[in-house]
């Protein structure tokens, strides 16, 4: 039988796991985080259905439940994953939104600009004129900068598959 051009291709599980794997070293070389932090991150990008239990999550990479139940603790609260309930049912479930990047920078973006009044205290509170105030100047201009540069971008479209 001939494979037509929507019929998805057959996945190679080793493939799927190493990819994984990419996810969970780039977020502990750039972020410092745990590898099953990432891991968790990287097979929630990728798996299928997008929402999984607690035991298909540990499972396919391979996690203690335990360690599972820390982690998506992690990943919750910092707006990357969330945790649902089906009507009925008392097993919990975890997915990625596909705008779930979008959202976390962009309250990323809003932080920017809460620290900048912090540094803006602490201009009032030294004085601007203050040598100590240099560093503080500078944080607070850099802050403010992003904050209204990255504030202005529109928010990206994405098609008809949106979660929510």
């Amino acid at each position: 039988m001939a494979r037509t051009p929507t019929t998805p291709l057959p996945l190679d599980r080793k493939r799927i796991l190493d990819w994984v794997e990419q996810v969970a070293t780039f977020f502990v070389e750039q972020y410092g985080l745990p590898p099953i932090t990432g891991r968790i991150l990287g097979w929630l990008m990728i798996c299928d259905p997008p929402e999984q239990s607690p035991a298909e999550i540990a499972a396919a990479i391979g996690a203690s439940r335990a360690s599972l139940t820390t982690n998506t603790r992690l990943l919750i609260a910092s707006g990357l994953v969330h945790r649902f309930t089906r009507a009925g049912g008392r097993t919990a479930y975890y997915r990625i939104d596909d705008d779930m990047w979008e959202k976390v920078t962009r309250r990323r973006i809003a932080s920017l600009a809460s620290f900048s009044e912090i540094t803006k205290d602490a201009i009032t509170l030294l004085g601007a004129d203050n040598p100590r105030a240099a560093r503080v100047r500078s944080a607070h201009e850099y802050f403010e900068w992003m904050a209204k540069l990255l504030s202005c971008a529109p928010a990206r479209r994405l098609g008809p598959r949106r979660n929510r």
